[in-house]
């Protein structure tokens, strides 16, 4: 088994961190091996930015994603840049309250009220990442959820522990909404 997860979005949203938290959580914790890689550049400056995460059981050949199966986006921008590179038969998880994509039969959409349940809950989106970690979670069950915490409560600063593990739960419960 071998997957190609993006997270994508604007600089500064933080995917580059959810990359690296289910990275370590998978290789850590869940005993798989696993490759993550980001974009750096122009698109780290507002525009539509990627960072990539290979998991897999045995080895990995090839250390770019190719062939993704989960794409997360944020931001239109991005979901209409690399919506094009999900392969036929994997899973898009956007942000419902700012990126619309159409219904199509090559992919599983899940629209998900991502910003406004975090803006409600924190009244800050300073964790939106870690939310759309938590629903990728429970939309793929790539990871186990406790190995993600675990690695949620390592990658946190100081002090922030328990509003980034509150925000992995909120994105979990709001694929659960969606998606049951």
């Amino acid at each position: 088994m071998k997957y190609e997860i993006r997270f994508s979005g604007s600089g500064g949203q933080g995917v580059i961190t959810a990359s690296v938290i289910l990275g370590a959580a998978a290789a850590l914790y869940d005993g798989k091996k696993v490759i993550q890689s980001q974009s750096y550049g122009p698109e780290a400056r507002g525009g539509a930015t990627k960072a990539d995460v290979i998991i897999a059981d045995e080895k990995i050949f090839y250390p770019k994603a190719r062939r993704i199966d989960y794409l997360v986006s944020l931001t239109q921008k991005a979901a209409d840049k690399f919506v094009n590179t999900v392969k036929e038969g994997g899973t898009i998880i956007i942000d419902g309250d700012f990126v619309d994509l159409p219904d199509s039969p090559n992919y599983r959409l899940l629209r998900l009220p991502l910003t406004s349940n975090t803006l409600a809950k924190f009244n800050r989106l300073t964790t939106l990442n870690i939310v759309s970690l938590g629903a990728f979670i429970e939309a793929s069950k790539l990871v186990s959820a406790e190995s993600v915490k675990r690695a949620v409560a390592e990658h946190s600063p100081a002090g922030f522990e328990e509003m980034n593990l509150a925000s992995f739960d909120l994105g979990r419960e709001l694929a659960r909404t969606v998606a049951g």
